[in-house]
C-alpha cells in the first residue's frame, strides 16, 4: 500500500509538472501572438503613412500643375489682348494713312519726309561697306585630319625631337594658342615619354624666362607671334637651359629669327621639323609608365611666383576614366561623332583634359582663330556637340542673351518670359524619375537596394530636352541655340562656381544640358561633376567622382564645422585624395608637404558644404578672406559673384579694410546698360550720348550703380555687412596685359589695391564724412 501510494504521488507530480509546462508555453505562444498584431498593427501604420505622404506628394503635384495651367491660361489671355490691341493700332494707323492719301498738303510733306529717309539709308549703305571692308572675313569651313594621319605626323615629331636631342622624360616648353600644330606636339612628346611644359600665351617675357630656367626646359615650341617673347626670355638667361633649340609654327618676324639665332641657339619652322623627322625611319613608340611625368603645369600665381604642378599619366587617365563612367551613367557619352571647339588656353589643365577625353573617345576637335571677336563664327562654323566653358564667358553669353530681350518690343519680351517660365519648370518638375541620383558615394548594389526600399523617396527629375517644351523651343530657343552652331547637346561649366541663376538660364535658352565640375590644377580638373537631370546639383558641384576621396577639416575660426551636432550640413575646408591628384610642386619640396599631409590629401583652401544628397556647394575661400573692424568675416570671392549678377556689371573688385566697417567696390560697367539705366533713374536723357568716360565721371552714374549693386546684393541674401556702401567706376578693363588678372582670370588684389589705392582712400573718407 505504501508504495501504491509513494506511485501515485509521483505520478500526480509529473502531471502537475507537465500541466505547469502547458501553461507556460500557452503563455509564451499568447505573448508571441500578441507581438506579432503589434508588428502586424506597426506594418499597417507605416503604410497608411507612406500612402498619406503619397497621397499628399500627389495633390501637391496637381496642385502645382493646376496653379501652373491658371497661369499659362492667364499669360495666354494677356498675350491675346496685347495682339488684339496692337491690331487695333495696326488698323488706326491704316486709316490714318488712307486719309493723308486724300490730303495735298500731307502728301507734299509724306514726300519730303520719304525722300530724306532715302538719304540717310544711302549713307547707311556706304557707312556699312566701309565698315564691312575692315572687318575680317568670315571663318572658312573647317578642314579636319584623320587620326591616321595625326598618327603620322607626332611620329614625325617624335624623330625630329630625337635628332635634335631631346630624350625620353626631357621637359618641353610650348606657347601660343590653341591649334593643331599644339596639340600635335603634345600627342608626340606622351609618344615619346617626355614632359610638357605649356605657358600661357599671354606671359610676358618675364615669366616665360622665369618658367623655361625653372623647368629646364630642354625645347620650345613656340607660335610664330610669341617668337618676340621667347627671344627675350632667352636674352635673360634661359638660352643657357634651351640647348636643343626653338621651333616656331605660323608666321614669325625675321627680324625675331635672326635675334634666336644671334644667341647661338637653334631655330627651325614648323615644316622644317616635319621634314627633318621624315628624313630618317619614324621611331618606335616609348610608351610612358604611369608614375611618369606627363605634364608641369604653372599655375598663375596671384601674389607669388608661379608654382609647377606636377601631374602623372596615372593622373590623367584616372580623371578620364572617372569622367567617361559619369558621362556614361547619365546617358550622356561622347563618342566619334561628337565635336568640340577648343578656345580655352590649353596651357591650362582644363582644356588639356577635356582633349584628350576627346581623343581617347574617338571625337573631333576643332580650333578656333586665336580672336574673341570672331568665336561666333568659329562656333557656327564647327557646330559643336559639346561646348565647355568658364563662368565668365558663360555669364557673359547670358548678359548678351538679356541685353537681347531687353531691347526687344514689350510683345517680344512677353514670349520670351512665358516661354522661359513654361520650358523651366518642365525641366525642373516633370516627372517622377524612376533612376535616382548617382550615389557616387555609395556602390551601385547599395543605391539599387536603397531604391527599392525608398520608392517615395526618389528625387523629382525633370524632363530632358526635347520633351520640356517643344513649343517653347521652337519659338525662342532654338534660335538662341543656332549661335552656337545648333547642335550642341552638352554644356561644361568649371575653372570656378557658376552662379545658380546663370545654370538655370543656360539650361533652358541654350536647350541643353549644364554639366558643373570642380577640380583643381592639383587634382587634373576633374573631381566633382553635378548631375545635370537632378534639380538638386542646381547650384552645386555634384559629387566626387569615382577616383576621388573627400574629406571635410573644420575651420574653426570661419565658424565652419565638419561634424555638427545640430543636424546642419558639414562644412569645411575641401581635401581630396586620390591617383589624380598631383605628385607635388616641381622643386618646392617644403610647399608640397604643406599642401598635402600624411594621409596623401591634398587641402584645396576652398570651403565647402556637403548636402544630404551627396553634392558639395563651394561656399567659401579661406584664402580670400579679410576680416571687417567690426569683427565680421567677410569670403570675398562668394560676394563678388553675386554682385557679378548686377545688370551693370561688367567686372569689379570688392574691398575691405580691416580698419574699417564697410565694404567698397571698384566696378568697370557695361557702357550701354549703364547710358540707359542712369538716363532712366536720373531723367538724364543725354547720358545715352554721353562719352562714357565722362559718365563714368559724374554722381549719377555712381548713384546708379551702387543703388542696383545693393539692390542684388540684397536679392542675392548676403549679410549687412557684404552690402556695398561706396563704388568707384573706371572705364579700363582688368587685363592680362595691364596684370590685373591671371590668365585663369583670377583677380590679382595687391596689383589691384596698389593701382586704386587713392580710390579706396577716397570712398572711405566719404563714408566717414557722411557718417
Amino acid at each position: 500500500t505504501g508504495e501504491k501510494q509513494q506511485g501515485q504521488g509521483q505520478e500526480g507530480r509529473e502531471k502537475g509538472k507537465h500541466e505547469g509546462e502547458q501553461k507556460d508555453q500557452h503563455a509564451d505562444d499568447k505573448k508571441d501572438g500578441g507581438k506579432q498584431k503589434e508588428e502586424e498593427k506597426q506594418r499597417k501604420k507605416d503604410e497608411e503613412r507612406q500612402r498619406k505622404q503619397e497621397q499628399r506628394q500627389q495633390r501637391e503635384d496637381e496642385k502645382e500643375r493646376k496653379r501652373q495651367q491658371r497661369e499659362d491660361e492667364k499669360e495666354r489671355k494677356r498675350l491675346e489682348r496685347d495682339a488684339k490691341k496692337k491690331e487695333a493700332e495696326a488698323k488706326k494707323q491704316e486709316r490714318e494713312a488712307a486719309k493723308e492719301l486724300t490730303d495735298p498738303k500731307k502728301q507734299e510733306a509724306q514726300a519730303r519726309k520719304q525722300g530724306k529717309r532715302a538719304q540717310e539709308r544711302d549713307q547707311g549703305a556706304k557707312d556699312s561697306k566701309q565698315q564691312a571692308k575692315l572687318e575680317m572675313d568670315p571663318a572658312l569651313p573647317y578642314e579636319f585630319m584623320t587620326y591616321a594621319q595625326a598618327e603620322k605626323t607626332s611620329a614625325e615629331i617624335h624623330g625630329a625631337m630625337l635628332q635634335c636631342g631631346v630624350m625620353p622624360h626631357d621637359h618641353i616648353g610650348t606657347i601660343g594658342i590653341n591649334c593643331p600644330e599644339y596639340m600635335l606636339s603634345i600627342q608626340a612628346m606622351n609618344r615619346m615619354s617626355a614632359v610638357c611644359v605649356p605657358l600661357y600665351e599671354t606671359l610676358g617675357e618675364n615669366a616665360i624666362e622665369y618658367i623655361i630656367q625653372h623647368s629646364g626646359a630642354k625645347m620650345v615650341i613656340s607660335q610664330g607671334s610669341k617668337l618676340a617673347a621667347v627671344a627675350k626670355a632667352l636674352a635673360r638667361g634661359a638660352k643657357d637651359v634651351v640647348t636643343s633649340g626653338v621651333v616656331y609654327w605660323g608666321k614669325a618676324d625675321p627680324k625675331d629669327v635672326e635675334s634666336v639665332q644671334a644667341m647661338g641657339v637653334a631655330i627651325m619652322s614648323w615644316e622644317d621639323l616635319l621634314n627633318k623627322g621624315r628624313s630618317q625611319p619614324l621611331p618606335e613608340p616609348v610608351p610612358p609608365k604611369p608614375e611618369d611625368l606627363c605634364t608641369i603645369m604653372y599655375t598663375s600665381g596671384t601674389t607669388g611666383p608661379p608654382k609647377g604642378v606636377m601631374i602623372t599619366h596615372n593622373s590623367m587617365v584616372h580623371t578620364i576614366a572617372g569622367v567617361k563612367l559619369f558621362m556614361e551613367h547619365q546617358g550622356e557619352t561622347l563618342g566619334p561623332d561628337d565635336v568640340f571647339l577648343s578656345y580655352l588656353p590649353l596651357a591650362h589643365i582644363f582644356d588639356r583634359v577635356v582633349e584628350e577625353y576627346m581623343l581617347y573617345v574617338g571625337g573631333s576637335i576643332g580650333y578656333w582663330q586665336g580672336d574673341v571677336k570672331k568665336l561666333m563664327d568659329d562656333l557656327a562654323a564647327l557646330k559643336p556637340t559639346l561646348f565647355v566653358g568658364v563662368p565668365r564667358v558663360f555669364e557673359r553669353i547670358c548678359g548678351g542673351i538679356n541685353d537681347l530681350v531687353a531691347k526687344g518690343n514689350r510683345m517680344k519680351r512677353a514670349i520670351f518670359r512665358y516661354a522661359y517660365n513654361r520650358k523651366h519648370f518642365y525641366l525642373e518638375r516633370g516627372f517622377q524619375s524612376d533612376q535616382s541620383t548617382p550615389a557616387m558615394v555609395a556602390s551601385h548594389e547599395e543605391s539599387m537596394a536603397q531604391n527599392k526600399a525608398s520608392r517615395h523617396s526618389r528625387p523629382r527629375q525633370g524632363f530632358r530636352q526635347h520633351k520640356a517644351s517643344p513649343i517653347s523651343d521652337m519659338l525662342v530657343f532654338n534660335k538662341i541655340k543656332a549661335k552656337l552652331g545648333g547642335r550642341v547637346r552638352v554644356i561644361v561649366s568649371g575653372g570656378a562656381p557658376l552662379p545658380e541663376q546663370a545654370e538655370a538660364f543656360l539650361k533652358v535658352a541654350m536647350c541643353a544640358p549644364v554639366v558643373q565640375g570642380y577640380g583643381l590644377t592639383e587634382t587634373c580638373a576633374a573631381s566633382f561633376i553635378s548631375n545635370p537631370f537632378d534639380k538638386r546639383h542646381g547650384g552645386t558641384v555634384g559629387a566626387p567622382l569615382a577616383h576621388t576621396d573627400l574629406r571635410l577639416e573644420t575651420v574653426p575660426e570661419m565658424g565652419y564645422d565638419a561634424n555638427p551636432t545640430d543636424g546642419s550640413p558639414p562644412r569645411g575646408e575641401i581635401l581630396i585624395r586620390g591617383p589624380g591628384v598631383f605628385r607635388g610642386y616641381y622643386k618646392a619640396e617644403t610647399m608640397s608637404k604643406e599642401v598635402i599631409d600624411e594621409d596623401g590629401f591634398f587641402h584645396t583652401g576652398d570651403v565647402g558644404e556637403l548636402l544630404p544628397w551627396g553634392s558639395l556647394r563651394i561656399i567659401d575661400r579661406i584664402k580670400n578672406i579679410f576680416k571687417l573692424a567690426h569683427g565680421e568675416y567677410v569670403a570675398v570671392e562668394r560676394v563678388e559673384n553675386a554682385y557679378k549678377m548686377c545688370p551693370v556689371v561688367d567686372q569689379l573688385w570688392v574691398y575691405g579694410s580691416s580698419f574699417e566697417n564697410f565694404l567698397v567696390a571698384v566696378v568697370i560697367p557695361k557702357e550701354e546698360n549703364l547710358k540707359q539705366q542712369t538716363a532712366q533713374q536720373h531723367n538724364l536723357p543725354n547720358a545715352t550720348s554721353m562719352d562714357f568716360k565722362q559718365l563714368v565721371a559724374m554722381p549719377e552714374a555712381r548713384s546708379t550703380v551702387l543703388k542696383m549693386l545693393q539692390e542684388t546684393g540684397k536679392a542675392s541674401k548676403l549679410k549687412g555687412f557684404e552690402i556695398i556702401k561706396a563704388v568707384h567706376l573706371d572705364t579700363e578693363p582688368f587685363t592680362v596685359e595691364n596684370d590685373m588678372i591671371t590668365p585663369s582670370f583670377k583677380l590679382k588684389r595687391p596689383q589691384l589695391l596698389k593701382k586704386y589705392q587713392d580710390a579706396v582712400s577716397g570712398m572711405y573718407a566719404q563714408l566717414k564724412a557722411e557718417q
